[in-house]
């Protein structure tokens, strides 16, 4: 629900904003600092013959955008490390594991003649798992590797300073180990809903 509502204000502000001036010019760069909330698909696979489900998490996260043309420019994400526990069939607590989800992505900012700027990217994601504790045994979730979608929306609050809201879709899918035996895959697919300050240097 917080990702479809967060998805529909996001496409009321881009319909509502036209077009140009008050382009972002090659050779800029934005830094932004905020928080995220990660909420993974509600059906996450299965792991050993039983429904997975893993839990949404807060965090900060951190972006730097560079412009290599007007309106174009190259982001990385960065966040502190999100935390989920794992469980089975509704209610086997299977354990708990850590993740850092560095994103590379081309985003292309729309120019507008308002303070609402709207933009869209698509990307890579490495997610790197790690510190998996299990009461089961020694729990292993393998690193994944896939595309990232984007929409934000920024609300210029200076002439170099912005207040923006972002979504973000990831393909993270798993494999999974139990005491060195593979369990099946983790279908994560989580979005990110956030909200930062960036700042155009």
């Amino acid at each position: 629900m917080t990702s479809k509502l967060a998805i529909l204000t996001l496409s009321t502000a881009l319909a509502a904003v036209s077009a140009p001036a008050f382009a972002q010019s090659q050779g800029d760069w934005t830094v932004g600092v905020g928080v995220g909330y990660l909420d993974p698909k509600s059906d996450n696979g299965s792991l050993a013959g039983f429904s997975a489900d893993v839990d949404s998490d807060t965090r900060p996260i951190f972006t730097a955008e560079y412009f290599i043309r007007d309106n174009l420019g190259i982001e990385l994400l960065a966040a502190t490390p999100f935390s989920h526990d794992i469980t089975l069939g509704g209610s086997v607590d299977a354990g708990s594991v850590k993740h850092l989800p560095p994103t590379l992505s081309l985003n292309y900012h729309f120019a507008t003649n308002s303070a609402w700027k709207p933009y869209v990217g698509a990307g890579l994601n490495y997610t790197v798992f790690f510190d998996e504790e299990s009461p089961l045994g020694d729990l292993k979730v393998d690193n994944s590797f896939g595309v990232s979608l984007q929409a934000g929306l920024d609300y210029m609050v200076t002439d170099k300073g912005a207040v923006r809201l972002n979504v973000r879709w990831f393909d993270i899918d798993s494999d999974v180990t139990l005491n060195g035996a593979d369990i099946g895959k983790a279908e994560i697919d989580p979005w990110l809903v956030g909200v930062s300050y960036v700042h155009r240097f």
